[in-house]
């Protein structure tokens, strides 16, 4: 099952993809995808449903996070060997942690707006993990129990920030637009292994990043168990599991996004996001 949000930022409406890949109103049966509805109990009563027996969405809208009132998005860098040696960085013994700031939320093809002194604004196209069912201490082997579903993440980052000022990487890696999640949420039971997922990212029309998530240092359970560890994971939270590698740090020279720069990603089974890149602005 697919799972979406559609409409205007702050007016979403909760939807599914039928089986021909045409969006379904939701707003009779749900309020709005929430982590409550998340639950396992409940999303087996909107899998019982009949998309094709609910209102039909016209049109292209646009679509927002797939999932409202998100608690955490937690991060993990370096979890993938080469991407690890293109930042110059040394593999870590164990996740590295670090945070997105939730008002860098976004819909997958809203666009990714550059700070205002943005320097060296990158890209990073990431598997994103939806948790469920709240973990506290689990083991490995249930770890995936814990997971909803899965969506793609574009872990923007302005580098100057992350790099190059005192402090954690949360600083670069939060800035508005510098997380869109989406298009869809797809339920656990139609991603029977995701480590082995192809993701690609284009940069212009031209092929940046490309990998698959057999190649992470720490897949995706023994993620969810070791953050499980530190702190309660709660139906709704992000994970966000690193990025193959094809950055526009690793290019030389390197290269980084500036206005009018448009971007494709994707990964394998979850749909994709488009991104058109602009400059500073206020936001509504």
């Amino acid at each position: 099952m697919k799972l979406l949000r559609y409409g205007e930022r702050r007016a979403e409406k909760p939807a599914v993809i039928d089986r021909n890949g045409r969006i379904r109103d939701l707003s009779d049966v749900i309020g709005d995808i929430t982590p409550e509805i998340l639950a396992p109990g409940r999303l087996a009563s909107l899998k019982a449903l009949d998309p094709l027996a609910l209102p039909l969405v016209e049109g292209a809208p646009r679509l927002g996070p797939p999932v409202a009132g998100i608690g955490k998005i937690l991060a993990i860098g370096l979890n993938y060997a080469e991407h690890a040696t293109e930042a110059g960085l040394a593999l870590p013994d164990e996740p590295v942690l670090f945070t997105k700031a939730i008002t860098a939320l976004g819909g997958p093809n809203d666009p990714i707006m550059l700070p205002r002194d943005s320097q060296k604004t990158d890209w990073e196209v990431e598997l994103a993990v939806i948790i469920g069912s709240p973990a506290r201490y689990v083991d490995e082997a249930e770890a995936l129990d814990c997971v909803a579903g899965y969506s793609i993440m574009n872990d923007v980052s302005e580098r100057a920030h992350q790099m190059d000022r005192s402090g954690q990487w949360v600083k670069g890696k939060s800035h508005d637009t510098f997380a869109p999640l989406g298009p869809w949420l797809v339920t656990g039971d139609e991603v029977p292994d995701p480590q082995n997922l192809n993701l690609w990212l284009d940069l212009n029309g031209q092929r940046r990043q490309s990998g698959n998530t057999a190649t992470m240092v720490f897949g995706v359970a023994l993620l969810v168990s070791h953050l499980s560890q530190f702190m309660t994971l709660l139906p709704g939270d992000v994970i966000t599991t690193g990025t193959p590698p094809g950055v526009g740090m690793g290019c030389t020279p390197p290269r980084y996004l500036k206005p009018g720069d448009r971007l494709s990603l994707g990964v394998e089974g979850l749909g994709d996001q488009h991104q058109e890149v602009i400059a500073y602005r206020p936001l509504p």
